[in-house]
């Protein structure tokens, strides 16, 4: 799992996950179970198709790349699936960047999809 610190500044917390390869994302789940006063509000997802960047390039562009999963409203102790329907086109990726807003827990952060061929 993974819990942020209260945010007492402007912004969001977020985190960067590198895939093992390629593929077409076609579900995600975002569980919070266990987190019952300190779990996000909402989240959303970005990602993207990136090669050759270490992690603080990464980390500097990750904020630009096209939503995946535009900001969904999470509720406390609960799974969250987020299917194909939910989930905006942006082709084969790598990387993501889950957010949350503004802070809070998260016990899982799960992709689902077909890797690129």
């Amino acid at each position: 799992g993974w819990e942020t610190l209260r945010r007492r500044e402007v912004g969001n917390d977020w985190i960067l996950v590198r895939l093992g390869a390629p593929g077409v994302i076609e579900k995600i789940e975002v569980d919070t179970a266990h987190f019952k006063g300190n779990y996000p509000d909402r989240c959303s997802v970005q990602a993207a198709l990136v090669e050759g960047l270490d992690d603080a390039a990464l980390s500097g562009q990750a904020g630009d790349w096209p939503e995946l999963l535009s900001p969904s409203k999470l509720e406390m102790d609960a799974q969250h699936f987020f299917e194909a329907d939910a989930l905006n086109d942006v082709g084969s990726v790598n990387c993501l960047r889950l957010n949350i807003f503004p802070d809070g827990g998260v016990s899982r952060f799960r992709v689902f999809g077909k890797p690129q061929r």
